[in-house]
């Protein structure tokens, strides 16, 4: 199966712009869609946003409240997330996954190693 390797987190400040990346590598994809999650500490991994591989049709969670853009570049294989503006609850490790069309965790059968994003003034 396809391997999922997120990059792009590190420090940054409240109001800063980031983006994430998820580079899809080993096999062939065959899962139809591509999302992201974050997981803080001490609570559940949370569902931000998904994307079809295929159209590009994409969907947010309510709590996306307009940070988040999610985008693939099918030639590059990789599906990114732009975070703006950072906030501090975006201070978790973030996740890509691949799997069905869905909102929960348990839909996604393929998962990166995790990217750390901190959020610091």
């Amino acid at each position: 199966q396809a391997q999922l390797v997120e990059s792009g987190g590190g420090l940054v400040k409240p109001g800063d712009a980031l983006r994430l990346t998820c580079k899809i590598s080993g096999s062939a994809l065959s899962a139809d869609n591509m999302a992201w999650f974050r997981q803080a500490p001490g609570k559940d991994r949370e569902f931000i946003a998904t994307i079809t591989y295929n159209s590009g049709s994409s969907y947010y969670s309510t709590a996306a409240k307009g940070r988040f853009t999610i985008s693939r570049n099918i030639a590059e294989n990789e599906v990114s997330l732009r975070i703006e503006p950072a906030q501090f609850e975006d201070t978790a490790v973030w996740y890509c996954a691949a799997g069905r069309l869905s909102t929960r965790r348990s839909d996604y059968y393929i998962w990166g190693q995790g990217t750390q994003v901190t959020v610091s003034s």
